[in-house]
């Protein structure tokens, strides 16, 4: 279970967690956070805010009731109730939504995994990935940073794969509640599906012990959104047998945003290093 699809199964399924019997105000996620959330917030009818990394964003919501369920990439979740990630919560919302599940005692246990891939057939999948690269340079970290922006203009339309850049930008948030203005957050090159990768640079207060991250995502629609009418149960005799685009492993699914990510960037001929060193 991915630290993304946890929030977003918490949030399609807050039905079964009484505090929030009366609905949603909204929701929200910190930009490096896979969209699987927004899918979720669309399907209801509510918000989705897309802050940059760090809790007093998701309070500044919560304080104006904009805000109901957030959470992080890095397995920070919370609600309303308080304004810091509270895993206690996190792990008692869950035990909430099995239980909801499981009312009928003669019925097969539906577990984590079954729920998951219940979520999934509905929405689709946000596969995600992330790389750090610790104890760069600091100096050639920023060259790195503006090599990517200098590349925007470049890129737009260029397919690496199956992965063909729609657009490219460097974050930045304007809050809903207090019109603060927070820039340069994080450089991304996404598809027009919402696959993406994003570079965010941390540590830079010296030349040394920089650490770029690097978030990769693709997602993958569910079957039944592939087709209409019909059409679907002739593309659900063609898919059988085949393997369950749904079920893929990660690094699998990923690999074209991966390989466009290196390539563009260049990180490891410019940074001088072969491999991350920590894949989560």
């Amino acid at each position: 279970m991915s630290p993304s699809d946890s929030v977003a199964i918490i949030a399609a399924n807050h039905g079964a967690i009484p505090y929030f019997k009366g609905g949603l105000k909204g929701v929200a996620r910190s930009m490096p956070t896979s969209g699987a959330l927004d899918r979720v917030a669309t399907a209801l009818g509510i918000e989705c805010y897309e802050t940059p990394t760090g809790w007093k964003f998701f309070g500044t919501l919560m304080d104006a009731d904009k805000c109901s369920i957030c959470g992080e990439e890095s397995f920070g979740t919370g609600g309303d109730h308080v304004r810091e990630k509270d895993g206690i919560w996190a792990i008692l919302a869950w035990l909430s939504i099995l239980a909801s599940k499981n009312q009928d005692e003669a019925a097969s246990f539906v577990g984590v995994a079954d729920i998951s891939k219940d979520h999934w057939a509905t929405y689709g999948r946000n596969y995600y990935m992330r790389y750090d690269y610790e104890d760069v340079d600091g100096e050639k970290a920023k060259q790195l940073m503006a090599k990517l922006v200098a590349s925007f203009g470049s890129q737009i339309g260029k397919s690496y794969g199956a992965f063909t850049i729609a657009t490219a930008d460097e974050f930045s948030y304007t809050d809903p509640v207090s019109a603060d203005v927070t820039e340069h957050q994080g450089i991304r090159f996404m598809a027009a599906d919402g696959s993406r990768f994003v570079f965010r640079l941390s540590g830079t207060g010296s030349t040394a012990n920089a650490t770029v991250r690097l978030y990769m995502e693709k997602y993958q629609a569910p079957k039944a959104a592939l087709v209409e009418g019909e059409e679907a149960a002739e593309a659900a005799e063609a898919v059988e047998g085949e393997e369950d685009p749904l079920l893929l492993q990660t690094a699998d699914a990923l690999k074209d945003v991966a390989s466009a990510a290196l390539e563009i960037s260049g990180l490891q001929a410019l940074l001088g290093v072969d491999q991350p060193t920590v894949i989560t």
